[in-house]
């Protein structure tokens, strides 16, 4: 069973799985991790008044760091394989530290795009959603679907719990003292990470939650990380799902992280709503997107997950389409329904994600679902700058807004274009 520890051939019952523990720290880990990449749209305001950097300056560095969150996720899904997930999430996090600590002393926009671009985005991808992927493929062979909810919607709470404190902090105290409590908060993470994670259930004689009989062991690595991480790549991107795939997860990019996640705060600010006000909206969406990603995971265990996605993207755009309208110098109730509608629906399209990637590619799955969350964030970085320089030279955030709208209808028309399977993925 499951719960059963295995000790010289014979079975005792455990009381909790292990897999649930390292799935707890690794909840915290991501949530720290998505707290941490999320810090930038808070500084927007501060930096542009303290520098006299341009938003699309500011959106440059943001974009840098969204495109390494993204592109490390494949080679970090292959140097989990090889060095494990324990080193590699000790690792980002010291990144993340490092990278946060060190731009209380920048004078540059350079040193802006080198330690929040390159430094946070490199730790941030390297624990991000692949980390989730490939603990639950280890870990778990029930419930995989609501355990890849549970650990994707910890993104969400990361943005809850860090975003209304950062904007207090910076509206306090000054963005500085923002980001060496993002310093300290990875630190704190590290002691967990290195003692309580272990890479296999076999390490400490478990079987996976939900497995009758030991897995069949991975094949040992015959080429480097970063080998298997482009072939990878290779073979999927021989297949018409794939492309799909990876259209719709940058659309689903530029739609939050790049638009939304980026710019809102500055957007609600054009508007007279006060900074905090609007990082606690940005918030609220994390309090529903937590609901909705569970349910999603729970769902894409039971629902085809080309169907789930077609909607969750068609809702999406609709939502953004009638956002311009919204915004005003306060909360009113219009706003509230925006932010509880898009939360259920905010990263609700990873769980069937990741579920389509494993069901097609196989023990390539996690790493497959790299590279297409890879092209998430690219999505994503496009659309910060683009956003940025949008609201630069016309005066408003409109036509972001409305772009976004309609690209989510396409993506839900490339989702529900996806194989259905590895027998039929199309070449």
């Amino acid at each position: 069973m499951s719960g059963m520890t295995i000790t010289r051939g014979v079975t005792r019952p455990a009381r909790v799985h292990r897999a649930w523990i390292v799935g707890g720290v690794a909840l915290i880990a991501i949530i720290g991790a998505a707290g941490f990449r999320a810090t930038p749209g808070v500084l927007i305001t501060p930096l542009q008044e303290e520098f006299g950097w341009s938003r699309g300056t500011i959106g440059f560095a943001v974009s840098v760091n969204l495109m390494f969150y993204g592109l490390t996720a494949p080679f970090a899904a292959a140097l989990m394989d090889r060095f494990g997930m324990r080193r590699v999430v000790t690792l980002a996090l010291a990144l993340v530290a490092i990278g946060s600590g060190v731009t209380v002393f920048m004078d540059a926009s350079w040193q802006l795009v080198l330690c929040w671009g390159v430094l946070v985005g490199l730790g941030t991808g390297s624990m991000a959603l692949v980390f989730a992927a490939t603990l639950t493929q280890r870990w778990f062979v029930r419930s995989r679907g609501l355990v890849t909810g549970i650990l994707t919607a910890g993104g969400a709470t990361g943005q809850l719990i860090f975003l209304p404190v950062l904007a207090l902090l910076v509206e306090s105290t000054g963005w500085r003292a923002a980001s060496l409590v993002v310093a300290a908060c990875a630190l704190a993470v590290v002691p967990l990470v290195w003692f309580l994670i272990r890479d296999h259930p076999a390490d400490v004689g478990l079987l996976p939650y939900g497995a009758t009989e030991p897995l069949p062991p991975a094949a040992p690595a015959t080429v480097g990380p970063a080998t298997r991480a482009v072939r990878a790549l290779r073979d999927a991107a021989r297949t018409r799902s794939f492309w799909y795939l990876a259209g719709g997860f940058a659309i689903c990019g530029a739609s939050t992280n790049g638009l939304v996640g980026t710019h809102f705060i500055p957007a609600a600010h054009d508007h007279g709503m006060a900074e905090p006000v609007a990082a606690s909206l940005l918030a609220v969406i994390g309090v529903f997107d937590i609901a909705g990603t569970i349910f999603s995971g729970w769902l894409s265990d039971r629902i085809d997950a080309r169907v789930l996605l077609g909607v969750y993207y068609a809702l999406r755009g609709a939502s953004l389409l009638i956002l311009p309208q919204l915004f005003s110098d306060s909360a009113h109730p219009s706003m509230i329904v925006f932010i509880v509608f898009y939360g259920l629906d905010w990263v609700a399209t990873v769980p069937p994600t990741v579920a389509l990637c494993r069901k097609i590619y196989g023990d390539d799955g996690p790493i497959v679902f790299g590279w297409v969350f890879a092209s998430h964030q690219i999505g994503a970085a496009f659309a910060a700058t683009l956003a940025g320089v949008t609201r630069d030279h016309l005066g408003t955030y409109d036509l972001a807004w409305y772009v976004s709208g309609g690209l989510c209808a396409l993506a839900a028309v490339m989702s529900l274009r996806i194989a259905r399977g590895a027998g039929s993925i199309g070449r």
